[in-house]
């Protein structure tokens, strides 16, 4: 039998401010998904949060997609919507962007990472939540990991990555998809991803003649953009990501190696303006200077006949220290810009934010120069 791991998150409220999940709200996630383990609906959860938003972890052997648990999900975040209000957190349920659930979360405000996969003899697994950011902050990391011999040693020295991977890459402003094989197309590859506010990886799968089945993805990103679903500003798109490791597949180090780099990223406040990503522990994933910088938590699993266990916070490691200052250093930099580009967006990514607003109160005062 399959199991299947779930990321699904949303933002109900944020306490206070932009910054952190209420204690409340993250008990009552853990009551509903407890009802859910104890009733059979799913096999074991894990409720965490980065900054102001939920992450619902849950595996489950009803593949991707599923209504059910979609809909647990939704209904959860409901139920922690209406404890938001009552307790006038600021956004109360900012991601509930539809008024009844429709049979999946997506296009619907939460976003959602989820991959079905037959278990290996050793199935670790990482789960990545980041706050104040887009789901192309996954790019320039998940290419490391699957692409980059100066990160990944095992491209270069373990027969069974050889083969190669397979990227499948979203448009997300078109709404297409293209699929794109690396090493041979990794020029391709660059060339679109690069262009992180618009072609987002989205899922890795192995080549033919890995040790792992080809046809189940190894790394999965969620990709909504919630200003493409709102047509405006609506905060930030804050992604989830997971991804499977070791025995054929990039080690765990390999996989957190990226982060070592704290890139820059588009969002932090209002969304507007490029940040470095900090790679934190779960406890210091509280956005505050800025209503940031940006964060990411990583969080390690080991999955066992469907079980996910408990966590290992794997950011709260020591040797992420340096990748901590030099972020705390560039996000220095990068506010004495004010609110000049680089640190601004630039315009076209600014369309969805409430810079247009602005701008069309002074449409009528311009002039032809001729």
């Amino acid at each position: 039998m399959k199991t299947t791991v779930s990321i699904i998150k949303a933002d109900v409220g944020g306490y206070p401010g932009h910054s952190t999940v209420h204690p409340e709200i993250m008990k009552k996630a853990e009551d509903e998904l407890a009802i859910a383990k104890k009733q059979g609906g799913i096999n074991d959860y894990f409720v965490g949060r980065c900054g102001d938003d939920l992450e619902l972890i849950m595996s489950h052997n009803t593949g991707v997609d599923n209504k059910a648990v979609h809909k647990l999900a939704w209904d959860t975040f409901v139920s922690c919507t209406e404890i938001a209000k009552r307790l006038k957190l600021y956004g109360a349920g900012q991601d509930l962007l539809a008024d009844t659930f429709s049979g999946n979360v997506k296009g619907m405000g939460p976003g959602s990472a989820e991959i079905e996969f037959e278990e290996r003899r050793s199935e670790p697994l990482i789960c990545f939540l980041m706050d104040k950011t887009e789901p192309g902050a996954f790019n320039l990391p998940v290419f490391r990991m699957f692409a980059d011999p100066f990160n990944t040693a095992g491209l270069v020295i373990d027969k069974g990555l050889h083969h190669g991977f397979t990227f499948e890459v979203y448009d997300v402003m078109d709404n297409k998809k293209v699929t794109l094989n690396t090493p041979e197309e990794v020029y391709d590859l660059l060339a679109l991803i690069g262009g992180k506010s618009r072609y987002v990886i989205k899922r890795v799968y192995p080549r033919k003649g890995s040790p792992v089945s080809e046809k189940e993805p190894v790394a999965c990103v969620s990709t909504d953009k919630l200003s493409k679903i709102a047509g405006t500003y609506v905060g930030k798109d804050d992604p989830v990501a997971m991804v499977r490791c070791q025995s054929g597949l990039p080690a765990m180090g390999e996989v957190l190696e990226p982060w070592s780099f704290p890139h820059l990223v588009s969002g932090w406040m209002r969304g507007s303006h490029n940040g470095p990503i900090m790679p934190v522990a779960m406890e210091d994933a509280n956005p505050t200077r800025f209503d940031g910088p940006p964060r990411v938590v990583a969080l390690g699993f080991q999955v066992c006949e469907g079980m996910l266990g408990r966590p290992v916070d794997l950011f709260r490691d020591k040797a992420f220290d340096n990748a901590r200052k030099k972020a705390l250093y560039v996000a220095d930099y990068m506010r004495q810009h004010g609110p000049f580009e680089p640190h601004r967006l630039p315009s076209e990514d600014m369309e969805y934010t409430t810079l247009p607003a602005v701008l069309d109160k002074l449409k009528a005062r311009f002039s032809s120069m001729d």
